[in-house]
Order: structure tokens, then sequence, then C-alpha cells
């Protein structure tokens, strides 16, 4: 971690995944969060129960708070109304965390502005070494540039200064990566649980197969019927998948895919 360059005040919008983990490693490096907005105010008030000394808006009216920067952690499709309804004096920074929004969906407000976006999946419940985290960072001037490369860099090692375009490049990439990968896992379980087997089975291959890629790449840690072209065994999965049509199509799409590459 980098040493500490000043400490800031911070107000939050959000008590998601998300900010839940934000709020605790800012105020862990000596960061003070005052306020939180949530639209469920009760979410906000679990949040803040877990912070040192922060305080629970029931509007999104920052004015009294004497913040120095303003982090949005909502969904993606709530930043824009958000940002209709928000009340903050005109130097407060404000920042998103969203790898798909572009930094324009702030324009609604005049203040210093940029993005803060953690490429992480956020579970509340579990822990994140936040110093291995990469910080996404994108800004409209030297305000927004300086304060949120102090935020990021008092918190994590790893910075990029990426603009919208590229950020949201990067979060389909981290869709596919991500999100798809846990969910094909998901499948996999619910494949295994008609014949009674414990998903545990799996894990030693799935640890295995992350730690090859992580050492030596994607593409050469392909294998499977694919990669090695045994259209046999391909063509008898197939088979057994018809009584499933969108486990049957989604595995042929899949097949195709590696063929190809």
């Amino acid at each position: 971690m980098t040493s500490l360059m000043r400490t800031y005040r911070i107000g939050l919008v959000g008590s998601g995944n998300v900010a839940w983990h934000l709020a605790q490693n800012l105020e862990d490096v000596g960061h003070s969060i005052v306020a939180v907005y949530s639209a469920t105010e009760a979410h906000a008030q679990t949040l803040a129960d877990n912070l040192y000394d922060a305080k629970v808006l029931n509007e999104p009216d920052f004015r009294e708070t004497n913040v120095d920067v303003l982090l949005i952690a909502v969904s993606d499709d709530a930043i824009e109304q958000v940002c209709k309804l928000l009340v903050l004096p005109p130097d407060v920074v404000i920042a998103h965390t969203s790898g798909t929004r572009p930094l324009g969906v702030l324009n609604a407000l005049p203040n210093p502005k940029g993005v803060f976006y953690p490429l992480q999946t956020f579970s509340k419940n579990k822990h994140v070494d936040i110093g291995q985290v990469p910080f996404c960072l994108e800004f409209d001037g030297d305000v927004s540039e300086q304060i949120l490369y102090d935020l990021a860099s008092s918190v994590s090692r790893n910075l990029y200064n990426l603009d919208s375009q590229q950020r949201r490049v990067l979060h389909i990439s981290a869709v596919f990566a991500c999100n798809f990968t846990n969910h094909l896992w998901r499948l996999s379980q619910e494949i295994l649980s008609e014949q009674s087997i414990d998903f545990e089975i799996l894990k030693p291959l799935i640890q295995e197969t992350v730690a090859k890629s992580m050492a030596v790449g994607p593409e050469k840690a392909q294998t499977g019927p694919a990669a090695r072209r045994d259209l046999l065994t391909i063509e008898q999965h197939l088979l057994y998948l018809q009584g499933n049509p969108p486990l049957h199509d989604l595995y042929k799409l899949l097949t195709e895919s590696i063929l190809r590459h």
C-alpha cells in the first residue's frame, strides 16, 4: 500500500456491496466516512453502524456535511437519477464507481468529477484484499485527479487511468472472466445434482484450472474435448444434454467457440 498523502472527509451514496467494502477500507487507512445516503434508509443505517462516526441522511442533501468528495456507489441504472436528486456544494468532488457508465453521466452537476471504479467482485460478508484490487480512474481536471488518486493510492497498489471507452470494454471482458464463469460453475453444480454428486468434487479441478490459466495464460491452458478435437466425446455429451435444450445449446455454442480458437 502506498503512503497516505492526506485524509479526506467522504460522503457516500449507496449501501450495497461496493459501498460496504470501500467505506470500511477507506476508513481503515485514515479517511472519514461522514455521511451515508441510500434509497433504503435501513440499509444505510446498517452500513453506518459498521463505521466510526457516519451520519445517515434521509435525503441526498450533503450541504451540511462538509465532505471533500462524494462517492456514488449505486447500480449503474440509478446513477443518473441520483445525480438529479443530489444537493451539495459546488467544490465537492463527485465520482461514481461504475465500470460501464461514462464520466459524462455526472454532467448534471457542476462539480469536479471523476470515476473511481474498483475492478473486483464484492460480497458484504467476504473479505477482499483491497490492496490487490485494480482501481480504474478517470478525471475531468486537476482537482478531481488529485483527490481520487489520493484515495485510490491509499488503499491499493494497482491504479489505472482508463477513459470511459476503455473502462466499458474492460467491463465486458470482466463479465466473461467472472460472471459468466461463475454461472457455468452453477450449471455444473446442477448437472451433478441430477446424479446426486456433490459439487465439492469439482473444486480441485476448478482451482487448478484457474491457477494454470494465471500461470501460462488462458490460450495455453485450454484443455478438454474441444481443444483435443475429440468429436466422439462431444457427440456423446450433446446426446446426454438433449433433454435440456438450453444446456445443450450452450454446450454446443461454447464448443464451437473453442474449436474456432
